[in-house]
């Protein structure tokens, strides 16, 4: 995954599937972007208040390693243009 940053401890990712991904744990889904010098960052859930109230709540899904993989996939493909190979 493509971390960022924390903020209050929640982290902020490159791309919206990571951080949909990551919220996902915690049954929300969504995301909010923050921008941290000067880059824009994603983070699960539809606002900051919402994540901070369901992580008192602890972990209620844990993604699966294909999730993980596949997202991780996905964030690598789209920074690096979106192309494979092929010249």
């Amino acid at each position: 995954m493509s971390l960022i940053t924390h903020i209050n401890q929640i982290p902020l990712f490159t791309t919206i599937a990571e951080a949909t991904l990551w919220a996902s744990q915690y049954n929300l889904t969504g995301y909010h972007t923050h921008t941290v010098l000067g880059q824009v960052g994603y983070m699960g859930g539809t606002s900051h208040s919402l994540i901070v109230d369901a992580m008192q709540q602890g972990v209620q899904n844990i993604p699966t390693t294909q999730q993980v993989r596949s997202t991780s996939l996905s964030a690598n493909l789209s920074s690096s243009g979106g192309s494979s190979g092929g010249y």
